[in-house]
């Protein structure tokens, strides 16, 4: 599958049947076999798969939390003069959050009544759910902080770390949270004792991260190939140096995704291309060799034999992979 959407892929995702959905910066949700979504009367900030794994959930500037599954939308939140930058979901314990502005929201999408909020000093980027969808984690000015999702009054477990923090991804057991800033640098916390995990010299900002092969191995964007590091041990990557896949010095990697159980890795790239590795011998293969807009949406199934991508100006495709 390759189309042109004339609208910039804000995500790219698979629901648990394998079928590809794109969210767009027109405020729709497409899916592969044709199907358009009405969600947002606006842009789509943001999207996650909903915790049934059916259907799409997305963010749109116009505050609306919408799920869509095929044509049919429904509106799970609205947030007045609100932007939904980041939305998130745990299919462990059924519960979805999104950020609008300073305020963290969880709903429950087996219980309609359900509603918490959680006030922070500044605005919240990025959310994101620990493996068992107990905590959930919000990125903002000056570090992380840590909520449980279902306690209503409650303080924070606050990880500092001076600067903007955008995007957050847990590690598969819990233990490690890990964070890109606005700055070209990557952060993480050992959770049990707020052990400062400092990984710095990329030469652009880290758009993209994902954990694969069992949660050993961390991907990210932010440059020329493909970064990863080793996550064995109590102590994850510190003290460890991380290695880089795919070097190309004429391109930059924009997004990265993987299969968790297995060591598959897909990076995009700012000149429009795409490629598949496999770890275990560093055999890259490139899926789309033809270049254009930047890649800003990159998926894969979880049994690495399908990948998905969307760039800047609407162009997307889905590969089945060798």
């Amino acid at each position: 599958m390759n189309t042109s959407y004339d609208a910039y892929v804000t995500a790219a995702l698979f629901d648990r049947h394998g079928k590809a959905a794109f969210a767009l910066g027109d405020g729709t949700v497409r899916f592969e076999d044709g199907t358009i979504a009405a969600a947002h009367k606006g842009v789509a900030l943001s999207a996650c798969l909903h915790p049934s794994g059916e259907g799409v959930l997305t963010g749109g500037d116009d505050g609306v939390v919408a799920w869509s599954r095929g044509a049919d939308v429904t509106e799970i939140a609205r947030i007045p003069g609100r932007w939904i930058e980041s939305v998130a979901a745990s299919a462990e314990s059924k519960l979805i959050a999104f950020a609008a502005g300073k305020e963290l929201h969880v709903r429950d999408s087996a219980d309609a009544a359900f509603s918490r909020v959680f006030v922070h000093e500044k605005s919240v980027a990025d959310v994101a759910f620990d493996p068992k969808g107990r905590r959930i984690a919000t990125a903002t000015y000056n570090g992380a902080w840590l909520w449980y999702a279902r306690i209503a009054e409650q303080k924070p477990m606050i990880l500092k770390w001076a600067g903007s923090h955008v995007a957050l991804a847990f590690s598969p057991d819990g233990k490690f949270l890990m964070s890109s800033m606005q700055e070209n640098q990557l952060h993480g916390w050992r959770v049990a004792d707020e052990k400062n995990l400092k990984m710095g010299g990329y030469p652009a900002k880290v758009k993209s991260l994902t954990f694969l092969y069992k949660g050993q191995m961390l991907a990210t964007s932010g440059a020329n190939g493909a970064v990863i590091w080793p996550f064995t041990g109590s102590a994850g990557p510190l003290g460890k140096q991380a290695a880089e896949v795919g070097f190309d010095e004429s391109s930059m990697v924009n997004r990265v995704a993987a299969t968790l159980v297995g060591n598959r890795l897909a990076a995009g790239l700012d000149d429009g291309r795409v490629w598949v590795c496999d770890l275990s011998n560093q055999a890259i293969d490139m899926l789309k060799a033809e270049k254009g807009p930047p890649i800003s949406a990159l998926a894969m199934t979880p049994d690495g034999k399908r990948v998905a991508w969307g760039d800047e100006e609407g162009g997307a495709g889905v590969f089945e992979v060798a």
